[in-house]
């Protein structure tokens, strides 16, 4: 019996391979006999396979994955600006030095608030010596009060003296605490365990009050905004795990998780923002790094699968074709929604589990047709996708 092997590679030539045996068996016979001897041919040729373009129907659990991307951002990051005006007298950190929460990172020259502190002390040191003489004139004017040598008026105005000069002393106290917070406000600290990111000021500039000092990120977690159409939102929601990938890390996967979702939909686009934290607390990621992968919106139960590859189509109706008793049959099938990452597809008719599937294009081939499988199956050959369970 003649054999029509499919290659590898170039599979979609099968029909090619039979015609041309058909030809061969023919041999040199007048034109009125060709047409039978064709058929003949046709009839006797055996489709011969490699291993690895056959796969297995099998029951497998899938998930439906919707496709997101974006630029990381720092989940918390900060720019300081100054809260006092002066001369900047030192820097202590640039741009990708890690720095520790309270570290000194910045100070401003503090002549000019040490003097308003000092000034301060010296008003409030004379507003309670003012409170300590009304208080004693007050405990006088009480004493010839009782004597009758005074008025009862002229109390009632010690009194008021003495209730001007204790709001004075409050007064300079509340003072006092503003100079020495300008005073610490000249020395600037990291508010939290971040990188520096950008430097603004150098040491010998003046700076104003609310001038940008430095920008600090922390990257111990970092986020991911990707926008996803609306019709899926409803399956979305906040602890749905994702896998992405970021470039510049080949195949290392990043899992992340969704943390919030916008409630209105962007203009123009009509979809929805998705905001998805990444665990990040090695430092291997940076902030504007573009991120790519699957958010998981669904899973399945067990359904019965193929690999993509395996679903043909023709005028709207998918089949595939079947290996059964050594032969190759057309069947038809009934999809699901289902759709698995690894490229598997639901079936929900038309397939039993252990049906034996042809995953590579025969084009004009005929059911019917003898089929022989050879070689080992390799678990990563192109034409087999994935199919262990």
């Amino acid at each position: 019996m003649a054999s029509a092997r499919v290659p590898g590679k170039g599979r979609g030539a099968a029909l090619l391979m039979l015609l041309a045996g058909a030809w061969l068996l023919a041999g040199c016979s007048g034109d009125a006999d060709v047409p039978t001897a064709r058929a003949a041919g046709t009839s006797a040729m055996t489709l011969e396979l490699d291993a690895n373009d056959v796969v297995t129907a099998e029951r497998r659990v899938l998930a439906r994955r919707l496709p997101i991307s974006g630029s990381l951002t720092p989940l918390v990051q900060s720019q300081l600006k100054s809260k006092v005006a002066g001369e900047v007298l030192e820097v202590r950190h640039r741009e990708g030095d890690a720095v520790r929460r309270g570290e000194v990172l910045l100070r401003i020259d503090t002549r000019s608030q040490e003097a308003q502190v000092a000034s301060q002390k010296a008003a409030l040191d004379k507003a309670r010596a003012d409170l300590g003489i009304a208080r004693l004139n007050v405990e006088n004017s009480e004493r010839l009060l009782a004597k009758k040598f005074i008025a009862q008026n002229v109390l009632d105005t010690q009194k008021s003296v003495y209730a001007a000069a204790l709001a004075s002393v409050q007064l300079a106290e509340a003072q006092l605490r503003l100079a020495e917070i300008g005073l610490a406000d000249a020395v600037v600290r990291a508010p939290f365990d971040a990188v520096v990111a950008r430097r603004f000021a150098e040491p010998g500039e003046k700076v104003s009050s609310d001038s940008a000092l430095l920008e600090l990120v922390d990257l111990s977690r970092l986020e991911l905004q990707a926008a996803a159409p609306a019709a899926d939102t409803p399956a979305i929601a906040p602890g749905q795990l994702a896998e992405v990938r970021v470039d510049g890390f080949g195949k290392r996967v990043f899992e992340a998780r969704v943390e919030r979702i916008n409630p209105v939909t962007e203009q123009g686009s009509r979809q929805i923002l998705l905001y998805l934290a990444i665990d990040n607390a090695g430092g291997a990621l940076r902030g504007g790094m573009f991120a790519q992968g699957d958010l998981v919106i669904e899973r399945s139960e067990a359904v019965l699968a193929i690999p993509a590859a395996a679903v043909k189509q023709e005028a709207g109706i998918d089949y595939a074709w079947v290996i059964e008793g050594g032969v190759l049959l057309r069947k038809q099938l009934t999809l699901g929604a289902a759709r698995g990452a690894e490229g598997l597809v639901e079936v929900r008719a038309g397939l039993e589990a252990g049906a034996r599937l042809v995953a590579v294009a025969l084009d004009g081939v005929q059911p019917g047709v003898p089929v022989t499988v050879t070689g080992a199956q390799r678990a990563s050959a192109p034409g087999n996708l994935a199919v262990a369970p």
